[in-house]
């Protein structure tokens, strides 16, 4: 494997630092793709990857994703990203955990970690017995921080609630149907807003049985993980993982709108024009998707408190009718109207 400047989804990042620790059996990437208007700031993944390769793709493209959510969110922090390669049997301990916290620690400062799939707040904890470089950790009720989950959620269900406006014409979730992948700390959180306001819900995840006990609390239906995208609805939200919107999936696609939390839908740039193109309303993942980092962003500089979190949430909305507008002033997709808004924000 070689790692170069033409290596796939390399963005003049400002570095890609590969680590290895055989005591605990720590194999991690730490990517940060810019420092200019802070820290790079982004939590780390747990995950295991069939290709070494793929694993360093991902940090690539979610330490520059990280870069333009938080210049958009309004955060004087950069972007970076860290993962952790999972074995076979997805031991995680707390040694390589430490391990992990030593390798951050070695970087100075220019990235801060939280937390991101397959770890925890407790993890955290751990990583911080080695570095202070953490945030995400458990905090006194009214503080800002802890689980950057249910902040997600938070900010993805006022998103939603702004497309349906903008594409459907609402601003009553009721009777209106939204095909929900992935129903974790995420899409859980938001199926759970969504069915308090009436909306008529089907519910998908690779666990089924956690989508089958979440639909039963919530009066939803449920369907398979791979076919949810192409539900009969009129919101789809993916909240897993990332480049499920295809050539293939875009082709499919029945609802109005593509609204989610999860990172890097595109499977490429071409599948932002193809939505486009087909007249679906596409909410920027690291637009709508800001409630997070904003949450344990402000736990980490020490500015504000929840009440501040949520007030700072609340504007998700406004930044993705900023987006939408100049979408249709220019004719461009959205997907490439917030790269441009967010790239000059960081100045590239």
């Amino acid at each position: 494997m070689t790692i170069g400047w033409s290596f796939p989804d390399f963005d003049d990042h400002e570095g890609v630092h590969l680590f290895a620790d055989p005591k605990s059996g720590l194999r991690a990437v730490i990517a940060i793709h810019s420092t200019e208007l802070g820290p790079a700031a982004g939590g780390v993944r747990f995950w295991h990857y069939a290709q070494e390769q793929d694993a360093i793709t991902d940090a690539l493209r979610l330490s520059r994703g990280m870069s333009f959510k938080n210049a958009m969110a309004g955060l004087p922090m950069g972007g970076g990203k860290g993962v952790i390669l999972a074995s076979g049997d997805g031991a995680k301990t707390n040694a390589l955990l430490e391990a992990f916290g030593r390798a951050i620690h070695s970087l100075s400062g220019n990235y801060v970690t939280a937390e991101d799939v397959g770890m925890t707040d407790d993890d955290m904890v751990t990583i911080a017995s080695a570095t202070e470089y953490v945030s995400g950790l458990p905090v006194e009720q009214g503080k800002a921080g802890g689980d950057p989950g249910p902040y997600t959620a938070l900010g993805v269900y006022l998103g939603v609630k702004a497309a349906a406006q903008r594409a459907l014409g609402t601003t009553d979730m009721k009777g209106v149907r939204v095909a929900i992948q992935g129903v974790g700390s995420v899409g859980g959180g938001l199926a759970r807003l969504l069915a308090v306001d009436g909306a008529v819900l089907t519910l998908a995840d690779v666990n089924a049985a956690r989508a089958e006990a979440l639909a039963g609390e919530l009066g939803a239906t449920t369907a398979a993980a791979d076919a949810v995208l192409a539900a009969d609805a009129d919101i789809v939200s993916p909240n897993a993982l990332g480049a499920i919107l295809t050539e293939r999936t875009i082709g499919a696609l029945r609802a109005k709108v593509v609204a989610g939390g999860a990172n890097n839908q595109l499977a490429g740039p071409e599948d932002g024009r193809r939505l486009h193109e087909r007249g679906i309303l596409y909410a920027p993942d690291y637009v709508i998707n800001a409630g997070g980092i904003i949450n344990v962003g402000l736990e980490y500089l020490g500015q504000g408190d929840e009440a501040e979190v949520k007030t700072r949430i609340a504007r998700i909305p406004d930044r993705l009718v900023e987006v939408w507008d100049e979408s249709e002033r220019t004719g461009l997709p959205t997907a490439e109207v917030a790269d441009g808004i967010a790239r000059r924000l960081i100045g590239r």
